[in-house]
């Protein structure tokens, strides 16, 4: 029998803010969801499991003093079912964060969030 169980997944670490992300990013994709969330004592992420729109994703709030900040040298590529839904979460990533390129032909789009997460966004094709 095969292991279905994804052999990379992607690892977020965050400043502080694990928690509300994902808390954020479950709110903008759907389907989604947090799976797991363990503490550290002074209740920053030691180590978190959500899901989006099908994908497994890891985060963990960093405990040192260094800033690790995200790059659009690496984006998270999601295929949307709708031009709607390309606007809709657009729209949500883009508060507070920062236009990359707008959505082109309503059917691409990319945006670096508030946590400095780029995202690119673009239409299923049929």
């Amino acid at each position: 029998m095969q292991d279905s169980s994804p052999k990379i997944t992607t690892f977020f670490m965050f400043s502080g803010q694990a928690e509300e992300a994902m808390q954020f990013y479950t709110s903008v994709f759907k389907p989604s969801g947090i799976m797991s969330v363990f503490h550290q004592e002074d209740r920053t992420v030691l180590h978190a499991v959500f899901n989006l729109k099908g994908q497994t994703f890891m985060a963990i709030d960093q405990n040192h003093h260094a800033k690790h900040p995200f790059t659009p040298a690496l984006s998270l590529f999601v295929t949307c079912d709708s031009e709607e839904e390309i606007h809709s979460v657009f729209d949500q990533l883009s508060q507070e964060g920062q236009v990359l390129m707008p959505p082109v032909s309503q059917q691409f789009g990319w945006v670096e969030d508030k946590y400095g997460v780029s995202w690119q966004l673009n239409l299923a094709k049929e």
